[in-house]
């Protein structure tokens, strides 16, 4: 079974832009961070392209989601996507849109979601309103998808970070985004937030920013005394395990990421391989990134062939033999779209 643990998808009342063309909707300070595409809101379009590169079924988060503090947007994502879920049976898998930083409100709907919609995690942004994610303000939306067992899918924030320097080259969604993944997954394993919750379940996107390629200088800042940071209260912060645990056994990676959609084979095919090499593949999960980084039926199918010809490991990825650690009911997921359909393992 092979799912696609990103896609995006875009209620067609909150779909902005050009109905006719992707367009690129800009942030608060005229910065690109968010391809407004027609394909968005049509899943039949979704299906088409699932069915063209063998994809089971596709994970739907929303865009306009990811740092919503209002209710009622949030509540409305969640119905088009439990309606979308019921439209295409066994073929998409919807999580949970919250105001992450309104812990009455939040809680309030991840258990709507959990116990009412079946949803079986839930999606926020990198950072929350300027908020990190390690913020003590969002220790009880932690705490709640806990309590329900949702995992937590974490996309890179909904805006370009504010430096200066990304001003210009669309350099926000090129190499901020990707910082962003970093940063935050350094911050939540130093702030014991792992260890407060044994049992949270996190996936970051896009390897989490290619965290791999900055270990020797992550592990080597991690040695605080060395540094001279051990007595620096933000700065001297460290876990209860050595760092390398979180990142083996606490935490997941969707293996998106790389930008297309042009030669989506050797591109995604040498993105991947490279990620392979850094991360336990116990904690990675096959994810497209639908209509972001790729849009084509024959591009997405490309991509799926170029992980499946990484051989063994890749194989093992692309067949969805780790699916299961984030959506323990899956094959039931999946035999909703017929009774004749057999699931493989």
């Amino acid at each position: 079974m092979l799912i696609d643990f990103q896609q995006h998808y875009t209620p067609p009342e909150l779909l902005k832009g050009e109905p006719s063309k992707a367009t690129a909707d800009l942030d608060r300070d005229g910065n690109p961070h968010y391809l407004l595409n027609p394909l968005l809101a049509d899943l039949d379009v979704h299906i088409r392209v699932m069915d063209a590169a063998g994809i089971d079924a596709g994970v739907l988060t929303c865009g306009a989601g990811f740092d919503q503090p209002d209710i009622a947007v949030c509540r409305l994502i969640n119905d088009r996507l439990r309606e979308a879920e019921r439209a295409y049976p066994g073929r998409f898998i919807g999580l949970a849109h919250v105001p992450a930083l309104k812990a009455t409100e939040a809680a309030a709907e991840l258990k709507r979601c959990a116990v009412e919609l079946g949803f079986p995690g839930a999606v926020i942004a990198s950072e929350l309103q300027d908020l990190p994610l390690d913020a003590q303000e969002l220790r009880p939306f932690w705490k709640t998808c806990t309590d329900l067992g949702l995992y937590v899918f974490i996309h890179p924030l909904p805006r370009v970070i504010r430096w200066s320097r990304m001003d210009a080259d669309d350099l926000g969604r090129m190499l901020g985004w990707e910082f962003s993944l970093m940063t935050t997954a350094v911050r939540l394993i130093n702030s014991g937030l792992l260890d407060e919750l044994p049992t949270l379940t996190i996936q970051f996107s896009h390897f989490a920013g290619g965290i791999g390629r900055y270990l020797g200088r992550i592990r080597g800042f991690q040695a605080r005394d060395q540094w001279g940071t051990a007595d620096l209260a933000r700065h001297g912060r460290r876990p209860r395990q050595p760092f390398d645990h979180y990142l083996d056994h606490r935490l997941y990676y969707d293996i998106a990421g790389w930008a297309g959609p042009e030669h989506a084979a050797e591109l995604g095919g040498h993105w991947v391989r490279f990620g392979l090499q850094e991360l336990a593949r116990s904690q990675l999960f096959f994810a497209t990134d639908y209509q972001q980084a790729v849009r084509e039926p024959g591009e997405v199918a490309a991509y799926v062939a170029a992980v499946r010809a990484l051989g063994d490991v890749g194989h093992a990825i692309a067949s969805g033999a780790n699916a299961e650690k984030l959506i323990p009911d899956l094959k039931r997921r999946l035999a909703a779209r017929s009774p004749a359909v057999k699931i493989p393992a």
